[in-house]
């Protein structure tokens, strides 16, 4: 049985006293002896201490209170309920994704860039990007989406008026915000296939008050410039620091940059957001809580965002999590496109490039590795580590017949001539009844479709390409087995590797990029 602690030598050092009393003489019962108070510096040390506390505590309240109800909320998800939505599994890797949003709305603040009938409300969305932190708080990946970029917009309840917004099979992403930014939100994931976490949605006045409590950004441009036909912008040759309207007028600028296009306001929007990631680490602003509040406060106030990020610890976990990712490792995508078949003025995404790339992003795959060389022109990024039985081996003796079963192979990666080397993999390994069943479009996710009685082939087929369970489920419409091969497996007998698009990378925040090229239509002299 241990000793006591009174009896022990760490009484002494504690100031303890020991159970018995120092002086004989004296009672040895607890409640008998006199009280000495404690010296008047030990109180008056304890009550400073405790107001020190009480206020802080108090004061932290107050803050958080107040930047909680600085903003505000809508929906994260704003599709109609039980509306269509993409049936694809989702991974759950532990990554955080957030939708940054940037509306041209010219409602309130906004009203003096434009009339309401350019845009009112909610307005469209001038900046779409895809925050995406990795599990592990290694890495940041930043992925813009194009303004004019044409996909499936799902039916919406409305964020204002909780009215339906009917939605198309082909509109352009950015109107997807006139039903509120959740609506943005439900089209994103069905393009990609994930569950984004959270979304922030700002106008022009919360970019001119950030870049200004941030006492600026540095940029630079190569010719001295000036955007008469759009933004305004106006600077020098060389590096300027801009805030508030200047800072404004470089991210709305449609015009100023390189050929004018969509794809090099994105680049300006990149570059900037680069620059104000550096000055930010640089400062140890994310570490820096009165810092941290002042910028906050500055924010919110101009800031829409889901229920589920509304809170302080919310924001400050985020915050934590951004602060010790090496520069390196903070990258800026625009996500695969070409021009929109029925319109070369948008643009789609462009297959399989696209679709791999959403699968990295699904498997928190790191995007700025080292690229290992791939035959199918792109970068294998991950590769099984579980070991798998050949294509030509099958799993087991089956109690059914490999050469009668029917085996459909649907090519949906967008490589011409995929299926045929799982057509041939599937007659070596005795499935002799298999054939090409042609191409349809791009489709992110491989799917083993089976019909009634066909669980027991579906599942040894599942082991003999190493699908994944999400992958294999039963569909009555389909006679036998339909295997729909996907973007995320565009080579080889095996699932599983994870290709990125080769240069899908535009830049890393660690980069200095220069001088952005201004468009000789804007040069000043």
């Amino acid at each position: 049985m241990g000793r006591r602690r009174a009896e022990t030598g760490a009484a002494d050092a504690a100031g303890t006293p020991r159970s018995g009393p120092e002086n004989p003489q004296e009672p040895a019962g607890r409640h008998y002896r006199p009280h000495h108070k404690a010296p008047l510096w030990l109180r008056l040390t304890a009550l400073v201490l405790c107001s020190v506390l009480v206020i802080g505590v108090g004061t932290a309240g107050v803050l958080f209170y107040k930047l909680q109800s600085n903003v505000t909320t809508a929906p994260l998800d704003g599709r109609v309920p039980n509306g269509a939505k993409s049936d694809s599994a989702i991974e759950d890797t532990g990554s955080l994704q957030i939708l940054i949003l940037g509306t041209d709305t010219r409602d309130g603040k906004n009203s003096q860039y434009g009339s309401k009938e350019d845009s009112t409300g909610q307005g469209q969305s001038d900046v779409m990007l895809l925050m995406d932190i990795s599990a592990d708080n290694s890495r940041v990946s930043v992925t813009s989406f194009p303004r004019d970029l044409v996909v499936p917009i799902p039916d919406c309840v409305s964020a204002t008026t909780s009215e339906t917004v009917y939605g198309s099979s082909a509109g352009q992403l950015n109107g997807a915000l006139q039903a509120g930014p959740g609506c943005t939100v439900a089209a994103i994931n069905d393009i990609t296939g994930l569950s984004i976490d959270h979304f922030m949605l700002a106008d022009f006045t919360a970019v001119k008050e950030l870049s200004t409590a941030l006492g600026g950004v540095e940029v630079c441009v190569d010719h001295a410039m000036y955007d008469v036909n759009g933004s305004f912008l106006r600077l020098p040759e060389g590096k300027s620091l801009v805030e508030g309207e200047q800072a404004l007028a470089f991210l709305r600028t449609r015009h100023a940059f390189g050929d004018s296009g969509d794809l090099d306001r994105i680049k300006a929007q990149q570059y900037f957001l680069g620059s104000m990631v550096r000055k930010v680490k640089s400062e140890g602003t994310l570490t820096n809580l009165p810092r941290l509040y002042t910028l906050a406060d500055v924010v919110t106030k101009n800031l829409t965002i889901d229920e589920g990020l509304a809170n302080i610890p919310s924001m400050v976990s985020i915050a934590t999590r951004l602060a010790k990712i090496d520069l390196a490792k903070v990258s800026f995508v625009t996500v695969p496109i070409e021009p929109y078949v029925a319109d070369n003025n948008r643009v789609q995404l462009q297959q399989p490039q696209a679709s791999q790339f959403f699968a990295a992003l699904r498997q928190d795959t790191d995007l700025t590795a080292s690229p290992t060389p791939s035959s199918t022109g792109g970068t294998p990024a991950s590769t099984p580590t579980a070991e798998t039985p050949a294509a030509t081996q099958s799993p087991h003796a089956p109690a059914y017949e490999k050469a009668l079963q029917p085996i459909s192979v649907v090519n949906a990666t967008a490589v011409v001539g995929r299926s045929l080397e799982l057509v041939q993999a599937l007659a070596a390994a005795g499935f002799s009844n298999a054939w090409q069943a042609g191409d349809i479009p791009a489709v992110s996710e491989t799917k083993l479709l089976y019909g009634a009685d066909m669980a027991d082939v579906a599942a040894d087929l599942a082991t003999l390409f190493n699908l994944p369970p999400a992958a294999v489920q039963f569909d009555a419409t389909v006679a036998g087995i339909s295997l729909v091969v996907g973007a995320d497996w565009i080579s080889g007998k095996q699932y599983g590797t994870i290709v990125v698009p080769e240069n899908i990378v535009a830049s890393t925040a660690e980069q200095d990029a220069g001088c952005m090229k201004v468009n000789p239509l804007y040069y000043t002299y």
